[in-house]
């Protein structure tokens, strides 16, 4: 067993991720999201999906990359 690097839980089914150069030990996929998913630029909430990227930075949708400036991207309707 190992212990969520998020919530400490001791789980007998916790598992590792690692992306680039770090890594983490999660009892779900709840704590690695909140660990490794990037944020919205503009309300900050967890990109879990494709987003939108503009001058540089991640949104999580269109709407939110056009309140910050970026143009040209679009939600599908």
């Amino acid at each position: 067993m190992a212990t969520c690097d998020v919530c400490g839980n001791n789980y007998d089914k916790s598992f590792t991720l690692q992306q680039g150069g770090r890594s983490g030990t999660f009892d779900s996929f709840e704590c690695a999201i909140h660990t490794f998913a990037p944020r919205c630029v503009h309300c900050e909430c967890a990109v879990i999906g494709h987003g939108v990227e503009g001058n540089g930075q991640i949104f999580c949708c269109a709407h939110c990359a056009a309140h910050s400036g970026v143009t040209g991207s679009a939600d599908q309707t």
